[in-house]
């Protein structure tokens, strides 16, 4: 299997911090297999892999919901990972609905499992192996890292579980598991102790942007469509629009009013296009030409 590399920019916005709005199409817990662990996506693999794996091996099953060989796997390794309590860190990619992550990892057959550390492989491997041997080979990843990894334990006490915040914990998982409103309270606690947390800051203006989106109706552009003027159909539509994975389409719908309105109205167009700008990695093409301009609208 060829080693993973570094993924190349997407074409779209991928988000900052910890949410991924395509979360927002996962059928509801219960409803369908999904794997084992975060799910794994272009707009979080390098917050859940890459940076994760600074602090402690990561691995990666690569499956897909057809496979009931993956299923096997996933529920073996998720088992392992929940008697290790933190100290390596399961995500999950589903080939099926996230190819070019797949592709990252060179990827020929499913199952594979690949483990990082320092954002660099350690080994892999495919198929489903017998039960102990996948626990010697999670025991062998880690005594290779023991020590050389920023959350990982000492050489001299490697079997002592990962020191983890369990409200950051608990945040992690009531968002993986889509409880949003359980998640955004967890994260707020840990900003409330560490303001300048950046994951939680992150996902706390994700988090709200979510429920606030979701409670639009599904003939928000339509409607505001056609009625370009009206500043709250206009700004649902937007919503509605990053939701679908158009951000330049709102980006340049909110532009467009901002352009038609002065005064307050003006600001309150403004302030949800910066907040909408916020959600995404300021350095993406898109973004940096929002924000040109919304520049130009105002000057």
């Amino acid at each position: 299997m060829s080693r993973p590399q570094r993924p190349q920019p997407a074409p779209g916005p991928s988000l900052a911090g910890a949410v991924d709005l395509s979360a927002l199409k996962r059928p509801p817990a219960g409803a369908e297999a999904t794997g084992a662990g975060v799910e794994i996506t272009e707009a979080n693999f390098e917050q859940e892999v890459l940076v994760r794996s600074n602090e402690v091996p990561v691995v990666v099953l690569l499956w897909s919901p057809r496979s009931s060989a993956c299923r096997q796997l996933a529920e073996t390794l998720s088992a392992v990972a929940d008697a290790d309590t933190g100290r390596w860190a399961l995500v999950s990619v589903n080939v099926d609905t996230n190819p070019r992550v797949a592709q990252i990892f060179g990827v020929e057959a499913v199952p594979a499992v690949v483990a990082l550390g320092a954002g660099q492989p350690l080994d892999s491997f495919q198929g489903v192996p017998p039960a102990d041997q996948l626990r010697g080979w999670i025991d062998a990843l880690l005594k290779a890292t023991a020590g050389k990894l920023g959350g990982a334990a000492d050489a001299d006490d490697a079997d002592a579980p990962e020191a983890v915040d369990p409200v950051l914990a608990a945040a992690r998982q009531q968002l993986d598991a889509g409880d949003f409103p359980a998640a955004l309270a967890s994260y707020e606690a840990v900003l409330a102790e560490n303001p300048g947390h950046a994951e939680a800051a992150g996902a706390v203006r994700q988090i709200a942007f979510l429920q606030r989106a979701t409670g639009h109706g599904p003939d928000a552009v339509a409607a505001a469509d056609a009625a370009p003027d009206d500043i709250e159909a206009a700004l649902a539509a937007a919503d509605v629009q990053i939701l679908n994975q158009d951000p330049a389409g709102a980006f340049d719908r909110l532009v467009a009013l901002v352009r038609r309105t002065a005064g307050d109205e003006r600001s309150t167009v403004r302030t949800r296009l910066i907040e909408l700008f916020e959600l995404f990695d300021p350095a993406d093409p898109q973004v940096v030409a929002g924000r040109r301009n919304l520049a130009n609208a105002l000057y």
